[in-house]
């Protein structure tokens, strides 16, 4: 496995945002809530891009096994620590993004 381009990245994240309903099934009355939704996805596709980066130096076979498949099922392994992760409470990307994101929308609205 190798480390993903940027083009690789970005269509990952494209995917993901796209999979999870972007900010389309967020309840826009709530800017705190949709925030939040926004951060911890960037969050995940920050940590996807991580895990699948620090992933790619192991050797077949393992917890991935080396039979045909195995590298699809590792990344959609690497994207569930990722979610999981990011919706435990993450890092803490996804509380300074939504601090970002709420400042700029009150710069904004004033």
């Amino acid at each position: 496995m190798s480390m993903p381009g940027i083009d690789t990245v970005h269509a990952g994240a494209q995917g993901l945002y796209a999979a999870r309903g972007g900010a389309l099934n967020a309840n826009p009355a709530n800017p705190a809530a949709l925030t939040r939704e926004n951060a911890e996805q960037f969050e995940a596709v920050f940590l996807n891009t991580m895990f699948q980066t620090m992933f790619a130096g192991l050797e077949e076979g393992g917890a991935w096994g080396s039979d045909t498949g195995s590298e699809a099922w590792s990344g959609m392994l690497v994207e569930q620590y990722a979610n999981t992760i990011a919706k435990a409470g993450g890092i803490g990307i996804a509380d300074s993004v939504q601090r970002e994101l709420l400042a700029l929308q009150e710069t904004a609205g004033q």
